[in-house]
C-alpha cells in the first residue's frame, strides 16, 4: 500500500489552509486568539494519512513560531528553548489525535464541542506548563491555582479564537468539497 502523497489535490488543499491559518499568527491580534487548537482538530479530522495529520499542523506551527521569532527576535526565540515549546507541541499532537474522532463525523455541533475541549486542553496543559519549575509560582498546589487563576483572562480569547478559526477552516473546507469533486471524500 502506497503513501498518500502530499502533493494530491486533497492533502495540498488542507496544507494550504493550515498553513495560512497557522501564518495569520503574523498578523495583530488579541493575546491567545490563534489558530493553534483549530489547525491540530482541522488536520485530526481530515488528512486520511495519520503521519500527514501530525506532521502537517505541527510543521506548519513550527513554521509560523520561526517568522514569530525573526519578526520578534530575543523574548520569542528563547521560547523554543524552554519546556513551554515541548509542552505547546505535545499538545497540539494531542488535539491532532482528538480530531480523528471527528473523522466522518463533522457537524457544527461536533465541532463546537471538540473546539470547547481543545481550548480547555490547551489552558490545563500550557498553565500546567507555566507554573512547571517557574521562578513565579510557588511548586506546591497554591501555586498551580494561582498559574490557572493567572491565566483565565487569555482563556476567553483561547476559546474564541478556536471556535474562529475552527468555523474559518471546517467551513471554507466544506465550501470547497461543495466545489472540488476530488475533495468529497471523507478524509482526503
Amino acid at each position: 500500500m502506497t503513501r498518500p502523497s502530499l502533493l494530491a489535490p486533497g492533502p495540498l488543499a488542507l496544507t494550504g489552509m493550515i498553513l495560512l491559518a497557522a501564518l495569520s499568527r503574523l498578523l495583530p491580534h488579541p493575546p491567545n486568539f490563534s489558530p493553534v487548537e483549530a489547525i491540530a482538530l482541522f488536520g485530526g479530522a481530515y488528512f486520511a494519512a495519520r503521519h500527514l495529520a501530525l506532521l502537517v499542523p505541527l510543521a506548519a506551527m513550527f513554521v509560523s513560531d520561526l517568522a514569530l521569532g525573526l519578526l520578534r527576535g530575543g523574548i520569542y526565540l528563547d521560547y523554543f528553548a524552554g519546556a513551554g515549546f515541548w509542552l505547546q507541541y505535545a499538545c497540539i499532537a494531542a488535539l491532532v489525535v482528538l480530531g480523528f474522532g471527528l473523522r466522518g463525523k463533522v457537524s457544527a455541533a461536533r465541532v463546537l464541542g471538540y473546539a470547547l475541549a481543545g481550548s480547555s486542553l490547551f489552558f490545563l496543559v500550557t498553565n500546567f506548563g507555566a507554573w512547571l519549575g517557574s521562578p513565579l509560582y510557588p511548586q506546591t498546589a497554591a501555586g498551580l491555582m494561582a498559574a490557572y487563576v493567572a491565566g483565565i483572562p487569555f482563556f476567553q480569547w483561547t476559546v474564541l479564537g478556536t471556535l474562529f478559526y475552527a468555523a474559518l477552516l471546517f467551513g471554507g473546507f466544506a465550501l470547497l468539497r461543495g466545489r472540488v469533486p476530488a475533495l468529497r471524500a471523507q478524509t482526503v
